[in-house]
């Protein structure tokens, strides 16, 4: 099984390079700023939100940015987490509503949604969505939260592996209030709190403050919007000090086992175990333990024996 999660990562990166050559992103121009930006430094990639006039309100253009900001160089040994934010007093208000009128028609409204894209002939029709996305990918993604998060935002809050907010943030799935319920949000969120909690804010579009968030495991952490971007740093350099295929590998079979029932799941993870151990990096954290030293990661694939 843990021949699965390799071929799944291999998957994704044959994925990235063909939607890095179909694709184009959606560029800024002397009168509109991009709609996210990426920066990068010391293993840490930044994506921002980059349009508060809208709410940051994930747009086809907008959510094709933020893929792209994602998928670029993601095979990168120097990739080691990302961080994904926004600018304004909304972390994302959902889904554009003007793309969801009837004059789009089901079509667009589909494409909205799935992003289904052709892809090699080895795929057939596979969907590219952001949120899935954002779990297949080597690289832990956390969310800095600071503001409203609402029915796509809030899905992509659930998304993300960590989620750090401030005390102010809200979260809610109000779709149900404008005659749309949140059906896609609704299966990351049913898969972060607890089932009754995902009805309750589904069925009433109710927000919840960022400590009933942190309650029910929508989020990890809430601290003061001052200490903010200090405690997210904090997580993504402490993710920096570890083996990058490592947690690729942990990070792939944690997202799979979570899908299966307790025996499989266990099986999965044997498998892992076994294949861990079998990475130089693996072997040179134990080394180091034992020697009692830093340990040296290759952050290669390597193996250190058949």
């Amino acid at each position: 099984m843990s021949e699965m999660v390799f071929r799944r990562l291999a998957s994704l990166a044959c994925i990235r390079r063909h939607f890095l050559r179909s694709s184009q992103r959606t560029l800024s121009t002397e009168t509109s700023p991009p709609l996210t930006i990426r920066e990068q430094e010391d293993g840490i990639r930044r994506i921002i939100l980059n349009n508060p006039k809208k709410r940051n309100a994930l747009s086809l253009a907008m959510m094709t940015s933020l893929r792209e900001d994602i998928l670029t160089d993601i095979d990168d040994e120097d990739l080691r987490v990302i961080i994904i934010s926004a600018r304004g007093p909304v972390f994302s208000s959902g889904h554009d509503l003007k793309e969801l009128t009837s004059a789009q028609g089901r079509d667009y409204h589909t494409s909205v949604f799935s992003q289904v894209c052709k892809l090699h002939p080895l795929f057939t029709l596979l969907l590219l969505k952001v949120m899935t996305l954002i779990q297949d990918i080597p690289v832990p993604v956390i969310a800095m939260v600071n503001g409203i998060a609402t029915a796509a935002g809030c899905q992509l809050v659930a998304s993300c592996d960590i989620a750090v907010a401030t005390d102010k943030s809200t979260f809610a799935t109000p779709g149900v209030n404008v005659g749309l319920f949140c059906s896609t949000p609704g299966v990351a969120l049913g898969r972060a709190v607890p089932r009754k909690v995902a009805m309750e804010m589904l069925f009433t579009g109710r927000p919840i403050t960022a400590q009933e968030a942190l309650l029910h495991g929508l989020v990890s952490k809430v601290v003061s919007e001052e200490r903010l971007e200090e405690e997210a740093l904090g997580i993504a350099r402490r993710v920096c000090e570890s083996s990058r295929p490592v947690l690729a590998l942990g990070k792939a079979a944690f997202q799979r086992q979570m899908a299966q029932g307790r025996d499989a799941a266990y099986a999965t993870a044997v498998a892992v175990m076994v294949d861990n151990l079998a990475l130089r990096d693996g072997q040179e954290g134990i080394r180091a333990f034992l020697e009692k030293r830093r340990p040296m990661w290759t952050n290669s694939t390597e193996k250190a024996y058949k």
